[in-house]
């Protein structure tokens, strides 16, 4: 098949110049690309950072953000309380830039969620840069587009959530790996292995998934000789490795006495948070790899598994909107670049950006579940794909011959398969239709457009069936802004999908979102009583898990150790333990709940404390909660 000219050739209207493979174009740009790159991170910010101060935030990450904004202990290690007594079940490198916000700006919810959207806003603006730089302005602001109305992406930004400074340090990383492929430099391509251990801080070995693809795409495609490049890789690759389990050694270094207890963990072993709970536990029926702690996987349980999970009717509207698209353009690119020489960039950014996708849809296949929101990761390579590939058909159809057929072909597929991802729906059903009839009309304007057509009539064209594949999914991201269609706090999706849009048709109180320094009536009746009968114990409370300690962690920033930590599961603290604490006067009550399991220091609790009426701390009405005085002996 005939080399293909690069997508660079078509990226500025007002100058037709011819650029080499693989060339940046970062000097003189066309006079439409700073206002178009402009409107649309500013499109971005406001989709992301519109009413976040009643935004979703995650109750369990949220309660740790604001116990590390008030302590160094708790801070570093990722401690859930003020007192650093239990980590988070993840690593803390996410919600860094989370507490400093509610550190500098006081505890509110949209402290909180201010960098999650600063994060969504530097992706759109560092995937615009890159793509620019692979496959010229053109492909970069549809990619910006693309990645700015992919609905996953809108929702998370406005979550607290650790995919989103994922995605970010990943998109870092592939930008860092290209410079490295396109200037054979050695140190574009460290820096790529030090964003991939710093993403590694933030979702542990999900990070890890891209490093295959980086390995194979430099080693095919980077200057330099084999055992050069192979060199390269090994050092990058030791970077990658170092900066990832940094935290990780420095926690296992530091003596146990004078830090958190791991969760997720029966050894208080940090590696065994990372490569157990959520490695290997994920992965197989061993949920205990590694000491893990047994049945805490806690994806298990969300479903969303199977090769057809990218397009159920819940995943589906979240990310599959250019899936498509993305996939015809990988497979174009490699192939309509098959004659070129081996360093050819161009071919190198479809296997970069079609390895992300291909892995990551694999290992989402075959593991035991993802939450919708897992998939915001793949959002990058899609929308890159789908900005490169429209960007090559376009200097394709502008070659002309049979292959100018595949631009109009591949708009009017991107807008069929929208329709399919929104039939079970209907949502907003104005806007299918209007995008049906956009990409009709451009295709039907590209198809008839001859080799004398006036350049107008074929930018017009072009420009209604772009706006045609951003239609439907714009008007999902959208919909996010409303609490109906923003899916759950803990759980974020977009649209009417999701258990809590069904609950919320029935009851709009399962819309209700608690932010920090937001107590319910209950909470502050509550946080009272404990105040006012404490009496220099080191701890206000102890809650048996994660769960009953959020609401109270979020209210106020006291010491509460969280027994069990988030499943209530893991061993800490221990019967004996337990017992001391309340010896030396360091803990009094117990908030307990029988629908978490039973552990010894719950078992111990029941057999040497007393109970307290639910009307003494001003709870007129029976709960699940049961509140124990241990300074009272049965």
């Amino acid at each position: 098949m005939a080399t293909m000219p690069t997508a660079q050739s078509t990226g500025s209207h007002g100058r037709r110049r011819t650029s080499r493979p693989g060339e940046d174009q970062s000097h003189a740009p066309a006079h439409w690309e700073r206002p178009a790159l402009v409107a649309v991170l500013v499109v971005a910010a406001l989709l992301y950072g519109w009413g976040m101060g009643h935004a979703a935030i995650h109750p369990y990450y949220s309660s740790a953000i604001r116990s590390m904004a008030t302590s160094w202990r708790a801070f570093f290690f990722g401690g859930l309380d003020t007192s650093g007594s239990i980590t988070l079940d993840k690593l803390p490198g996410a919600f860094w830039p989370d507490a400093v916000s509610v550190w500098i700006f006081g505890p509110h919810t949209w402290a909180a969620a201010l960098p999650q959207v600063v994060e969504g806003v530097l992706t759109v603006w560092l995937l615009h840069r890159i793509v620019r730089a692979w496959a010229g302005p053109f492909a970069a602001l549809i990619a910006a587009l693309a990645l700015t109305f992919t609905p996953v992406t809108a929702v998370l930004n406005r979550a607290t959530i650790p995919d989103t400074a994922l995605t970010l340090l990943l998109v870092a990383a592939a930008g860092a790996l290209q410079k490295a492929v396109r200037t054979g430099r050695l140190l574009p391509l460290i820096t790529c292995g030090v964003w991939v251990g710093l993403a590694f801080q933030t979702k542990m070995l999900q990070a890890w998934l891209v490093l295959p693809v980086f390995a194979v795409v430099y080693q095919l495609t980077a200057s330099n000789t084999a055992l050069q490049r192979a060199l390269r890789l090994v050092v990058s690759g030791a970077v990658a490795l170092a900066v990832s389990c940094s935290w990780a050694f420095i926690a296992w270094a530091t003596p146990a006495a004078d830090r958190p207890y791991v969760d997720g963990t029966s050894n208080n072993n940090p590696f065994s948070l990372v490569f157990g709970y959520n490695g290997l536990s994920r992965f197989g029926d061993d949920d205990t790899a590694l000491g893990a702690v047994a049945g805490t996987a806690a994806s298990r349980t969300s479903g969303n598994t199977g090769w057809g999970m990218l397009v159920n009717h819940t995943v589906g509207p979240q990310i599959a909107w250019f899936l498509p698209l993305a996939v015809l353009a990988a497979v174009l690119g490699v192939l309509w670049r098959a004659r070129t020489p081996r360093t050819d960039p161009l071919r190198a950014g479809f296997l970069l950006w079609g390895g992300w996708l291909a892995v990551h849809a694999v290992v989402f296949s075959v593991s035991n579940g993802n939450h919708p929101y897992y998939t915001a990761v793949l959002a990058p390579a899609i929308a890159a794909l789908a900005g490169g590939g429209l960007a090559l058909m376009r200097t394709a159809y502008e070659a002309g011959g049979r292959q100018r057929l595949w631009l109009p072909s591949a708009l009017v597929l991107t807008v069929a398969w929208a329709v399919v991802l929104d039939a079970p729906t209907w949502f907003a059903a104005w806007l299918p239709a209007l995008a049906v009839i956009l990409a009709v009309g451009g295709a039907l304007g590209l198809w008839i457009s001859g080799a004398g057509a006036s350049r107008g009539l074929v930018q017009g064209s072009l420009a209604a069936g772009i706006a045609a594949t951003l239609l439907v999914p714009a008007g999902w991201a959208a919909s996010s802004l409303d609490p109906l269609y923003a899916g759950a706090s803990t759980s974020p999706t977009a649209g009417p999908v999701g258990k809590t849009y069904q609950s919320a048709l029935h009851d709009r109180s399962a819309l209700r979102r608690v932010g920090l320094d937001e107590p319910s009536d209950h909470d502050i009746t509550l946080l009272d009583y404990l105040v006012t009968h404490r009496h220099g114990e080191k701890y206000l409370l102890a809650t048996q898990a994660a769960y009953p300690a959020e609401r109270l962690l979020r209210a106020q920033s006291q010491p509460t150790l969280v027994m069990g930590g988030f499943t209530g599961k893991t061993p800490f603290p221990t019967a004996p333990q337990l017992g001391d604490l309340v010896a030396s006067h360091q803990l009094r009550y117990v908030l307990l709940t029988p629908v978490r399991p039973t552990t010894p220091a719950t078992t111990w609790v029941k057999s040497h404390c007393k109970r307290i009426r639910s009307g003494a701390y001003g709870w007129r009405t029976k709960g699940s909660f049961r509140l124990y005085d241990c300074g009272r002996q049965n």
